[in-house]
């Protein structure tokens, strides 16, 4: 998200440096939005009490907060740091590093076409971000092998720029599926049939198929690629082999694709 003049809404989460530390609380800037000024109750800093505020929060630190309430019209924006898990501060902490990337390859892909950033914007960015909701996303998109751009979106002389610029800089993001592979055999070598069988299906592809052991009978097959398509040929070909190996050895397999 570019930065904004506007205000967040209440339950967002934003980037903020903390400007000035009190004993009754901390005021930051908000980086995403003109970096307006919010406020942290020290009920809010953290779980329990708070003895001494420097051990939770320091002058110039970067921080996630989530917005507690926003009144525009006294320019007041009440922030929790309590509330936000460390789950969420390293994604959102990275959502804000693509987006402040964003704006740096957009300078770029400027640069090659010969106009402004307020030109890239109003013709073609603003557009994919109210789409897309992050520009990051597009570039991801834009440099996924496989991926069919939206032809109504990606219109004009600058989509080639664009696509260049995101091959060049951008890895795009893994798709993650998986599904569960119930294995049994009565065999006395039972085991080493089903340990067999897991083998041949990691072998499909180096590094792409990762087999968990869950609790007899049951496995986990994970697979992960940059295109759902090839990620899904590779769960069918790892499950097949899988299922090919225990039934050649007279045992049965079971597959239940995990649903999201």
């Amino acid at each position: 998200m570019a930065k904004t003049d506007n205000y967040p809404e209440e339950g967002d989460l934003v980037v903020c440096t903390v400007k000035n530390v009190r004993n009754f609380g901390a005021f930051v800037l908000l980086e995403e939005y003109e970096q307006k000024e919010g406020f942290i109750h020290v009920a809010e800093i953290a779980t329990g009490w708070v003895k001494r505020m420097s051990d939770y929060v320091r002058e110039g630190q970067r921080i996630v907060c989530k917005v507690m309430n926003v009144d525009p019209s006294k320019g007041h924006i009440d922030l929790s740091l309590k509330k936000v898990n460390d789950h969420q501060k390293r994604e959102k902490i990275q959502d804000w590093k693509n987006e402040q990337r964003s704006e740096k390859l957009l300078e770029v892909i400027g640069e090659r076409l010969g106009k402004n950033l307020a030109w890239c914007h109003e013709t073609f960015a603003d557009k994919l971000i109210e789409h897309y909701g992050s520009l990051y996303v597009a570039y991801e998109d834009a440099a996924t092998p496989g991926i069919k751009l939206d032809k109504k979106l990606f219109k004009g002389d600058w989509v080639d720029a664009f696509v260049e610029v995101a091959k060049e800089n951008v890895t795009p993001a893994l798709v993650s599926i998986d599904g569960y592979l119930e294995l049994t055999s009565n065999a006395s070598d039972g085991i080493e049939h089903i340990r067999a069988a897991l083998v041949e299906a990691e072998k499909v592809s180096d590094g792409d198929v990762v087999v968990q052991y869950i609790g007899a009978p049951r496995y986990r097959v994970i697979v992960k690629s940059q295109d759902y398509k090839i990620a899904e040929e590779l769960l069918k070909s790892a499950v097949d082999k899988a299922s090919q190996s225990i039934e050649k050895a007279g045992g049965a397999a079971k597959f239940t694709r995990r649903e999201k």
